[in-house]
Parts: C-alpha cells; sequence; structure tokens
C-alpha cells in the first residue's frame, strides 16, 4: 500500500491511497463467502457455492464492492497512522481508479486536528481575588454547626415562620389520592419554602390538630395542571441550640475549647478560600488561552455535531437555537484541540490510580456507585473519553504552575500549596 497527504486547509486532509490487488485478495475471499452465505443456487449449500457461480449470479463487480467496502476502513486507517494524521469526524471516500486483479485507488478527504502553537506559559499572568475569611464568615460556619446540635422541644403556639413543625400531608388528583403522595411526622421549618408551593401560606397561623387544603403542582403532572394537598398540622416546637463555650466545642468538635474550634474554622475557611483560588486562576486560564491562541477549528466537524444535537431535539428548523448550540460546541471543541495540544506537549500521562479518582468523583455527583458508572462507561464505550478528560484537566494544571498569579492586593499566589503532596508535608511538619 502506498498512500501520500494532501493538505487542504488547516483541519483538513486529502489521503490518497494506492492499494495493490494482493492487499485486496484476502478482503475478497471474505466477500466471496459473505455473498455465498446470502445467495441461494439450487444444488449447492449456502457457504458452499464456487466463485465462479456467484460472479456469474451477481456480477464481480458487487464483489469487487463488498470488498472493497470492508476494505477500506482498514487501509484508510493504516494511512492515517502512517502519516502522522489526527483525523477527527466523518471522512467521505472517493473511488478514482479500480482496476481488477491489479490495483485500488482511492482519496479520503477527513477533518484532522489543527498545529496549535503553544505560549509560553510563564510568560503568563493572571489576577485571581483576594482570600478574604472575616469574623462573620467564621461566626456563620459555627452557628450552622451549633444548629446541627440544636434540640427541637415541642411548644404550645399556633405555627408562625421560623418555627418547625411535625405535619402529615395528602395529596390528591381529581379526588383521588396520588400513588406515594402520603407521608405523616414530616419535620418541616415553617417559611423554609423547601418542599411545596403554598405550604408555608396554609401552615401560617394554623392551630394544632388543624387541617388545610390547598392547591399546588405536583411531582409529574403536566405544567399549568393543579393537585390538592391536605396539611395537617400535628405539633409545633422551637429549636433550642446549645450554648457557645467550651462545652459545646467538646460536643461538637474534637477540639477542647471554643477557641480551638474557632482557629480550626478559620484555617479551613483560608484553605477553602485558596482553592477557590486555584479553580478562579485555571478558569481565568482557559478563557485567556481560548481567546488569544489560533485554534482553527473543523467547519464540517462542528457541523455535523451540531446537526446530531438539534436533530436529538427535533430542533432543527429552530434557528436562533441552533446559532446558541453552534456558538457552544465550536468554544468546546476549541477547548477539546488546546488541551489535547497541552497533553501532547507535556507528555501528560493518566495514571490507574488518578483515573479511579476521578471516577469516584464523578460517580458521587449522579448519585452512583463507582461500580454501577464505570459499567455504564464501558457499555457505552466512554472510558477512553474519561481518560482524554482526566488528561486535559491534568494538563492544565500543569501548566498553571508555571504561570505568574497575584491576588487583588499584588500578593504572588502559590497554588502548589494546594496539591495534595503538599497537604501531607504541611500536615507532617
Amino acid at each position: 500500500m502506498k498512500s501520500a497527504v494532501e493538505t487542504l486547509s488547516p483541519t483538513r486532509v486529502r489521503i490518497s491511497i494506492d492499494i495493490d490487488f494482493t492487499d485486496l485478495e484476502p478482503h475478497v475471499q471474505v466477500a466471496y463467502k459473505t455473498l455465498s452465505q446470502q445467495i441461494a443456487i439450487p444444488g449447492f449449500r449456502k457457504g458452499k457455492i464456487p466463485r465462479q457461480l456467484i460472479d456469474q449470479r451477481v456480477g464481480r463487480g458487487t464483489v469487487l464492492n463488498e470488498a472493497i467496502n470492508t476494505a477500506l476502513p482498514e487501509f484508510y486507517s493504516q494511512a492515517a497512522r502512517e502519516n502522522d494524521v489526527l483525523v477527527v469526524g466523518r471522512p467521505t471516500v472517493d473511488i478514482k481508479e479500480l482496476k481488477d486483479n491489479e490495483l485500488v485507488k482511492f482519496e479520503v478527504e477527513v477533518d484532522v486536528r489543527p498545529e496549535i502553537t503553544l505560549p509560553d506559559f510563564s510568560k503568563i499572568e493572571l489576577s485571581v481575588d483576594d482570600v478574604v475569611v472575616s469574623d462573620a464568615d467564621v461566626s456563620e460556619q459555627i452557628e450552622a454547626l451549633r444548629i446541627r446540635f440544636g434540640t427541637l422541644t415541642t411548644i404550645e403556639k399556633d405555627a408562625a415562620s421560623g418555627d418547625f413543625v411535625s405535619i402529615d400531608l395528602v395529596a390528591k388528583l381529581d379526588g383521588q389520592e396520588v400513588e406515594g403522595g402520603t407521608a405523616n411526622g414530616i419535620s418541616y421549618e415553617v417559611g423554609s419554602n423547601r418542599m411545596i408551593d403554598g405550604l408555608d401560606a396554609a401552615l401560617e397561623g394554623m392551630k394544632v390538630g388543624e387541617s388545610k387544603t390547598f392547591s399546588a403542582a405536583l411531582v409529574g403532572m403536566k405544567e399549568g395542571d393543579t393537585g390538592e394537598v391536605t396539611v395537617t398540622l400535628n405539633a409545633v416546637k422551637k429549636r433550642e441550640l446549645p450554648e457557645l463555650n467550651d462545652e459545646f466545642a467538646k460536643l461538637a468538635s474534637e477540639f477542647e475549647t471554643l477557641e480551638e474550634l474557632r482557629a480550626d474554622t478559620l484555617e479551613r475557611l483560608t484553605r477553602l478560600k485558596s482553592m477557590e483560588q486555584g479553580a478562579q486562576a485555571r478558569d481565568l486560564l482557559l478563557k485567556q488561552l481560548l481567546d488569544s491562541v489560533e485554534i482553527p477549528i473543523p467547519e464540517q466537524l462542528v457541523a455535523d455535531e451540531v446537526h446530531d444535537h438539534l436533530e436529538k431535539q427535533s430542533r432543527l428548523e429552530d434557528e436562533e437555537h441552533k446559532k446558541e448550540v453552534t456558538e457552544e460546541i465550536q468554544r468546546s471543541v476549541k477547548a477539546d484541540f488546546l488541551l489535547d495540544s497541552i497533553v501532547k506537549a507535556e507528555e501528560v500521562q493518566v495514571s490507574e490510580g488518578e483515573l479511579t479518582e476521578y471516577l469516584i468523583r464523578t460517580a458521587a455527583r449522579y448519585g452512583m456507585s463507582p461500580e454501577q458508572f464505570a459499567q455504564q462507561l464501558t457499555q457505552a464505550n466512554q472510558i477512553a473519553a474519561l481518560m482524554a478528560e482526566v488528561a486535559r484537566t491534568k494538563a492544565l494544571a500543569v501548566v498553571l504552575e508555571r504561570v505568574k498569579i497575584k491576588d487583588a492586593s499584588g500578593r504572588p499566589v502559590d497554588l502548589s500549596k494546594l496539591t495534595p503532596k503538599a497537604k501531607e508535608e504541611a500536615k507532617a511538619e
């Protein structure tokens, strides 16, 4: 096999491929075997029909077409590898010449990843927000901890905003109870608006033992439809909070004094804010690179992805939405090309441990076990895509360490202190 590559644009090439017929012959044999299983000739069993009879029945051209259709992906992939062509998108194939028992010539046009010139990351400067943790921030965290250790005590009064209540709920639609629409003994904070629209208004001023019915949109109903919800007030309670003292610190933490608890809370919030600095720097770096680095994108690749997206949503005629999707996909493709270039330039490798850690974190976001998530990825052939995502994330973190970062006050920011290794060394000290 001989092949040559012609560059049509920064994102598209034409690969010319010449195949000697001896290389095609194994595929011709497979084609005869396939067709032998598909046609019926009296006196011959399927799969045992001689080649000359198949030629007579369907024609030699049909055999060659079958052989070429199965052979082209193999030869095309081989040519792309030999010429170091990183293809993306769907290729178009044109058979230029076919001489039986001699040769086959064809051309493939396909989108490719562009060559991207990366900047000197050490010359990039970014400014992030200051790390500011106020006394109010610390107090808010301590108060949240205090609330967690609070107790609810029943009181004799009508329900009002801010009270905690015990209620029963019954949901009906057209007079019939909704499946799963009954719940008893629910603890709820009046005024929190955390359950059903209209519940807070119904509870305001209710007496213990009283019931009220109000209209509300129920889960699973069509937009605009409403059901009826009956709420019964069983009890009104108030939350009693523990005193802020050393005894509370011992109860709610591993510390002996409230001062130690506050100091730890301050340190924790400071580290969290510092990590937010890192996330902000990462996002700023990616945005700056996308805005400043020239990244050609294949028009056909974008058009195909936009079409597939709109087709799934049955919105092919929605021009306004098409424009939004096109811009979103263009930016996504540019980001992938950019990060993949960094992965290649920095020779980033993904370890099994890094892949497992990323899988565990992502599975948790979807409310799945790592095993279930991994199984779904395997079934959808998405493991390679996950590895690419991990490599891109790692690559951006690698070059971010070379970027000059200052906070809004002009102080240098050292993100390397936030790495897992740095945290372990800090603990050891």
